[in-house]
């Protein structure tokens, strides 16, 4: 087939977004088929198969999103019409200014259309200080259905969690749910420690530094821990909060290391570490916190009514109280005190990752496209 994927957002893979893209295209190139890439990403300017697409220009504004790791695509009806006229399928990752011209031309031209859900709404109103606020959450869901999912032909949910969130507000929807996967690259390995963390209890957290992440918790967390003298906190990413992360950490005898990981990296990191801390408030998949679990890292998760990642835990004591920086410093305390059963734990882990095979959540994708690809419309 011939698939023409719109990315508004699409550039160093530093974001979920962008990873659940990538993977996607690669695997889809993989299988033989033709992918065309719509998206703002200027490095991909004259490679076969991309359609480069001016960025949005916000103004003032162009700095914090540029803070965020991202940038907006901006649609351009001509390079749209070039990639998807002749397509087989259109399928759209993120309900912005790029999907929702895409969406709109694509039943003009009654192409078969799928899009993903990666962008809660909440990912969306945390940047306009809102983030709590039900109305406008709610105001948010509504506008990328009159947007952009009421004209797509099935809808790829990542998680059961954020399809109910989505349909409790819309109605029922045309969509099924497919993980978007873990690279089998994540796996458990023997990794030499740094001697530099010769004896420290190393707690691994991974993600974009932002308000809805809730890092700060973590370190709050480690300053009140019984064992803070010892604990090495490694936040492994970047974004707008990094200052203000660094700054609070000066209050932990050890200093926390902030860094955004490459891959290969990243996996020789998750192998050495003691504990997975994800304290995230908001989350729709996070593929962070799986990729360390597939490694047989142990984690303690916020259990948050707005995160599908609470449903990682295996026990109790993989949970803590969401921005509960007392009850994550219990967590901790007790994971360090109770190696025997951190480690039958993480054999467990071992085990659950299977439900998360890549190449198995790669195979599903592309049965979904070519179910919807074959469709009467």
């Amino acid at each position: 087939m011939t698939i023409t994927v719109v990315c508004d957002v699409l550039g160093e893979e530093n974001n979920g977004t962008t990873i659940a893209a990538m993977n996607l295209i690669r695997s889809l190139k993989a299988k033989g088929h033709e992918v065309r890439v719509i998206c703002p990403d200027e490095e991909k300017r004259g490679l076969p198969g991309y359609y480069v697409v001016r960025k949005i220009n916000l103004g003032p504004l162009n700095n914090y999103v540029k803070k965020n790791g991202v940038a907006l695509a901006k649609a351009d009806k001509k390079v749209i019409y070039a990639a998807i006229h002749d397509a087989d399928i259109v399928h759209l990752l993120v309900p912005f200014s790029l999907s929702k011209a895409t969406a709109k031309l694509a039943k003009r031209l009654n192409k078969p259309l799928t899009a993903g859900f990666h962008c809660q709404a909440e990912n969306f109103t945390n940047h306009i200080f809102l983030m709590n606020n039900r109305f406008v959450n709610r105001l948010t869901y509504k506008y990328f259905y009159r947007k952009v999912y009421r004209y797509v032909d099935c809808i790829h949910y990542p998680t059961e969690f954020i399809r109910d969130a989505f349909e409790e507000i819309v109605g029922k929807t045309k969509g099924c749910v497919i993980s978007n996967g873990v690279s089998n690259e994540f796996q458990k390995r023997e990794v030499k420690r740094p001697q530099e963390f010769k004896d420290k209890f190393v707690i691994l957290s991974i993600g974009r530094l932002s308000k809805e992440k809730s890092q700060q918790v973590l370190i709050k967390a480690v300053d009140k821990s019984k064992y803070r003298e010892q604990i090495q906190l490694i936040f492994a990413g970047a974004g707008p909060l990094y200052e203000k992360l660094v700054k609070l950490g000066s209050i932990l005898p050890i200093k926390p290391i902030f860094k955004f990981f490459k891959r290969q990296e990243l996996i020789k990191l998750i192998n050495y570490a003691d504990l997975y801390v994800h304290p995230a408030e908001i989350e729709i998949e996070a593929i962070a916190c799986l990729e360390a679990l597939s490694c047989g890292l142990v984690p303690v998760i916020a259990n948050s009514p707005r995160s599908a990642t609470r449903y990682f835990a295996l026990t109790e004591k993989n949970l803590f109280a969401c921005n509960d920086a007392k009850d994550l410093a219990r967590r901790i305390d007790y994971w360090i005190e109770h190696p025997e059963e951190k480690k039958s734990l993480s054999q467990a882990y071992l085990s659950y990752k299977n439900k998360f095979d890549h190449d198995r959540c790669m195979d599903e994708m592309e049965k979904m496209l070519r179910r919807t690809a074959g469709a009467e419309r």
